[in-house]
């Protein structure tokens, strides 16, 4: 149950960040390291948001294992 209720939140941000970029149409300016490129506010909230969810999966991933391997008993202990 708690896992519907957490995908129905995340889903429900995800609607609300691309609802909000779909009304702003106005192109926008980002500059990277070596580069530059102009895109809609639009597709950097969609691209800004899909970066976030992943990086929060990532991390979300790497805490459950570190917790699985720091609760795993030795294999030597008698």
């Amino acid at each position: 149950m708690r896992v519907y209720l957490t995908l129905i939140l995340m889903l429900l941000l995800l609607l609300v960040a691309f609802i909000f970029g779909s009304q702003n149409d106005q192109l926008i300016t980002l500059n990277y390291l070596i580069a530059q490129t102009e895109i809609s506010v639009a597709a950097a909230v969609s691209l800004f948001t899909v970066i976030g969810f992943f990086l929060g999966l990532l991390f979300a991933v790497l805490w459950k294992l570190m917790r699985i391997i720091k609760t795993k008993p030795g294999k030597n202990a008698t």
